[in-house]
C-alpha cells in the first residue's frame, strides 16, 4: 500500500482511508526523500516492541475511557486560558465535571496505591516494569492533558526509573490517532477549499500521532514543496479545559494538606496558558517564524520553514524535516549544539522553547539539530536572564550570600527572608557539590538539593522558572541518556562567563566587578577561572572543550588577547585591566625605589636609625596582582626558574625582591611568545593594541600625581 496517493485518485477518500500502516517506522521518523514513498526499512526488535505496545486496546481504552470528554464543542471557542469561563461552563454541568473528577482520583489512586504497597514491601525494583506500564496505559486513557505532563517527565533519568522512561517516551509520538477522514474535513472547513486545490500528493494515513493532533505528508500544489500536516484532535480543547480545572482543585488541595508554600495553582496556571497556546496554530507558526529568524542561522541548528497563508488555528503547514530523533543518536556534538542554542534561547534573546522532549529534536540526515513543534514557548524578560546568570556565576564561586539575593531577584525567595540563615542554609546545600568543580555539578542533583530547603525558608517556584528550569532539565536527561558523566551546567558555564566578560549590560558589569574585587583588592584568581572558562567555549563549532589545560599556551595566549581586544566587548574588562596594570606598574616603581634605598643602606657602614617605606600593603598588594597579570597573559609553563615564584608562593616575597624578579622576568625567554602571538594578530588589532600604552600612561600618570598630592597634604 503506497503511503503517499494522487488526489485525483481519492474523490471516495472517506470511505477507503487505511488506518496508520505497520510497515511504517514512525519512531524512527526515517523518511525518503521522493514520492510514492518506498517500504520503510526494517525495524530493529526495540523499534518493534515499541510498536507492539501501542496495540489496539490503547486505541478503545483512549476512545472508551475519555472518549466523552470529546463531545463538549463550546469549549473549542476559547482563544485564550480563562479558569473563570472554564469553571462558569462546567459549572453548569455538575455530573460531567464529578464524573471525570472520580475518574481521575480513583485511576491515578489505585495506581499509587499499588506503587505504595510495593515500596513497603521491598518490591518495588522488580515491579518497576509492570507498573510502569500501567501508569502509560492510564496516562493514555485519561487523554492530552496527563499526556503532556508524561512527556514532560519522559526525558528526566533523574528522577524516574529507565523502566518508567522506556514506557513515557512511547508517548512521544505514539498516541492513536482519530479517524483520516475527519482530519480531511477539518483540513477543508479551515481552509475553505478542497484538498486538491492544496495539494498534489497527501498520505491517506498519519505518519506520526500525538496527544493534540497528528501529522500527515504531502506536496503542495503550487510550489511542489514537501511539507508537514498538522491537524488538531476535534474536540481536544473540551477535554483538556475539564482536566486543567480538576488539576488546579487537586493542588490547591495538596497545597492545604501539604503547608506548601509553593503556588502549585498558579503552576498549573502558567502550564494551561502555554498548554492553550500550543492549541492553537496560528500562534505556534508565529513562534516558528520568529524561533526561525533568531536561532536559524546558528551553526548545525535547522529550523523548518513555516507555511502561514495555509495555517489556521486548527491546521498547521511546516517544512517537511527527516531525521532520527535525537535520543536515538548518540553524538555529543550534536547535544553541545543543543547547549549553545539553548544558550542564545534562555540568556541572549530570551525567547525559548519550551518543549524540547525527544520527539521534538531531530538529527538531520545532513547532521544539523532540528527543532519541531514550537507551540509551548517562554519569554524570559532582560532583569531575569541577568539574574539567572549572576545567580550562576555566585554559585560557581561559591558566594552563597549573594546567591541569596539573586534568589529574591529571581522571585524564589520573598524580599523578607532572613538572609543570614537562608545563606547558611544554601551553603549547606550546595558547597559540597561547587566544590567538585563545575564539570562535575549535576543540574538536576542541585535541584533536589535545594528541594530540601525549600519549605523551611518559604521558597516559591515562579511559573515562568518552571519553563526554564524544564528546557535544561530536559536537554541534560537527554544526554546523559547516553553519556550518565555529561552536565549540562558544566557544558553552558563557558558560554555564561563568556557573556559576563563581554556584556555591555550595567548589571552585569556591576556582577563582574563585584566577582573581581573584594574589599577593593582585585581577585585575580577568579578572573583566570573566568577567562579559562570563556576560552572553553569555541565560537566556531558552537562547542566546549573539556579540557583547556591540554591545549598549547601560545594558542591560548592568542585567543586571549584576541578576546581582550575586541573594541566593543571586550571594553569593560580592558578598563579593568588598564587599571590594575597602572597600578602594577605604579608598585613596580616603588619596589625598585625600595630596592635601591635597601641597596644604599647596605653600602653605607652604618645602619640608618630611622626606617621608612615607598609601599603600603595595599601597593605590595598590586604588585604581587601584576606578576600574576603577566603570568595569566603570557600563559608560562613552570620551568626551574619559576618554580619558586609561583602564585602560591608570590605572598611570601618582599617587594624588593618582587621588583628584580620582575627585572629579571622583562629579559627571560619565557616573555618571547607573547611576542609571537602579537605578530599573528590581524592588522586591525595590532594597531588597536598600540593604541593601549598611552590610555596606560595616562592611567599611570593620574596615578603618580594623585598619591604624590595625598603624600603632601594628607601625611
Amino acid at each position: 500500500m503506497p503511503l503517499v496517493v494522487s488526489l485525483s485518485q481519492l474523490h471516495h477518500r472517506h470511505k477507503c482511508l487505511l488506518p496508520v500502516s505497520p510497515s511504517f517506522d514512525s519512531k524512527s521518523r526515517q523518511r525518503p526523500r521522493s514520492l510514492p514513498l518506498p517500504k520503510s526499512p526494517s525495524r530493529s526488535p526495540a523499534t518493534s516492541s515499541a510498536v507492539q505496545n501501542i496495540s489496539s486496546a490503547d486505541t478503545d481504552d483512549f476512545t472508551n475511557y475519555s472518549g466523552y470528554l470529546f463531545n463538549g464543542t463550546d469549549s473549542d471557542s476559547l482563544t485564550d486560558y480563562d479558569i473563570y469561563k472554564i469553571y462558569a461552563r462546567y459549572q453548569k454541568k455538575p455530573l460531567l465535571l464529578l464524573r471525570r473528577l472520580y475518574q481521575t482520583v480513583t485511576t491515578l489512586g489505585k495506581w499509587f496505591a499499588f506503587t505504595y504497597l510495593d515500596a513497603i514491601t521491598v518490591r518495588s525494583s522488580s515491579t518497576f516494569p509492570i507498573r510502569a506500564a500501567e501508569l502509560r496505559r492510564i496516562l493514555v486513557e485519561l487523554g492530552p492533558a496527563y499526556v503532556k505532563i508524561a512527556q514532560a517527565l519522559s526525558s528526566r533519568p533523574d528522577l524516574l526509573p529507565q523502566s518508567y522512561l522506556d514506557e513515557l517516551s512511547l508517548l512521544q509520538d505514539q498516541i492513536a490517532p482519530f479517524p483520516t477522514a475527519v482530519a480531511y474535513v477539518t483540513i477543508e472547513q479551515d481552509l475553505k477549499v478542497s484538498l486538491e486545490d492544496i495539494f498534489s500528493e497527501i498520505s491517506p494515513a498519519p505518519v506520526a500521532a500525538a496527544s493534540l493532533g497528528q501529522v500527515y505528508k504531502a506536496r503542495l500544489r503550487d510550489s511542489g514543496k514537501l511539507v508537514a500536516v498538522k491537524v488538531q484532535r476535534p474536540g481536544v480543547q473540551a477535554a483538556i479545559s475539564l482536566d486543567i480545572l480538576i488539576l488546579r482543585f487537586l493542588a490547591g488541595l495538596i497545597m492545604k494538606v501539604g503547608k506548601l508554600n509553593t503556588d502549585l495553582q498558579a503552576v498549573v496556571d502558567e502550564w494551561a496558558s502555554s498548554l492553550f497556546r500550543e492549541m492553537d496554530y496560528r500562534i505556534e507558526a508565529k513562534n516558528g517564524l520568529k524561533f526561525r529568524e533568531l536561532y536559524g542561522s546558528l551553526q548545525d541548528v535547522l529550523v523548518p520553514e513555516m507555511v502561514l497563508d495555509k495555517t489556521t488555528s486548527r491546521v498547521l503547514v511546516i517544512e517537511w524535516v527527516e531525521g532520527k530523533k535525537l535520543s536515538e543518536v548518540r553524538d555529543l556534538h550534536i547535544i553541545e549544539v543543543g547547549v549553545y542554542c539553548s544558550f542564545n534561547q534562555l540568556l541572549e534573546c530570551g525567547f525559548y522553547h519550551a518543549d524540547p522532549h525527544p520527539g521534538n529534536l531531530l538529527l538531520t540526515y545532513d547532521g544539523k539539530l532540528a527543532y519541531l513543534d514550537f507551540g509551548m514557548m517562554g519569554e524570559f524578560e532582560q532583569k531575569l536572564r541577568e539574574g539567572f546568570i549572576e545567580a550562576c556565576l555566585h554559585l560557581i564561586n561559591q558566594d552563597f550570600k549573594a546567591l541569596s539575593e539573586d534568589f529574591v531577584t529571581l522571585g524564589l525567595l520573598p524580599p523578607t527572608a532572613e538572609k543570614e540563615a537562608v545563606t547558611k542554609a544554601l551553603t549547606g546545600v550546595f558547597e559540597s557539590a561547587v566544590s567538585k568543580g563545575v564539570g562535575n555539578i549535576s543540574f538536576g542533583d542541585l535541584l533536589a538539593d535545594l528541594g530540601r530547603t525549600m519549605y523551611k525558608f518559604k521558597f516559591r517556584i515562579p511559573s515562568y522558572f518552571s519553563l526554564v528550569i524544564r528546557s535544561l532539565a530536559v536537554l541534560e536527561g537527554i544526554a546523559i541518556s547516553f553519556d550518565p558523566s555529561y552536565k549540562v551546567l558544566g557544558s553552558t558555564y563557558p558560554w555564561i562567563a563568556r557573556k559576563v566578560l563581554t556584556d555591555s549590560s550595567p548589571q552585569l558589569q556591576s556582577t563582574l566587578k563585584g566577582l573581581l574585587y573584594k574589599d577593593s583588592v582585585f581577585r585575580i584568581d577568579r578572573l583566570e577561572s573566568l577567562l579559562s572558562e570563556s576560552l572553553r567555549a569555541n565560537t566556531e563549532t558552537r562547542s566546549v572543550s573539556r579540557l583547556p589545560g591540554d591545549r598549547d599556551p601560545q594558542i591560548l595566549a592568542k585567543q586571549m588577547l584576541v578576546f581582550l581586544l575586541q573594541k566593543e566587548q571586550g571594553a569593560f574588562l580592558r578598563e579593568i585591566l588598564l587599571e590594575e596594570l597602572a597600578k602594577g606598574l605604579d608598585a613596580l616603581g616603588l619596589a625598585t625605589m625600595e630596592s635601591m634605598k635597601f641597596a644604599s643602606y647596605r653600602a653605607l657602614p652604618f645602619a640608618p636609625s630611622v626606617s621608612f617605606s615607598f609601599m603600603n600593603e595595599d601597593d605590595k598588594a598590586s604588585l604581587r596582582t601584576f606578576y600574576r597579570l603577566l603570568l595569566l597573559l603570557s600563559r608560562f609553563q613552570k620551568t626551574e626558574k619559576s618554580t619558586e615564584i609561583g602564585p602560591h608562593s608570590i605572598n611570601k616575597i618582599e617587594s624588593e625582591d618582587m621588583a628584580l624578579m620582575l627585572y629579571q622576568l622583562g629579559f627571560s625567554r619565557e616573555i618571547i611568545p607573547i611576542l609571537y602571538v602579537v605578530r599573528e594578530l590581524s592588522q586591525e588589532e595590532q594597531w588597536y593594541l598600540l593604541s593601549l600604552p598611552p590610555d596606560l600612561a595616562a592611567k599611570l600618570i593620574s596615578r603618580i600625581a594623585a598619591r604624590t598630592l595625598r603624600r603632601l597634604f594628607l601625611q
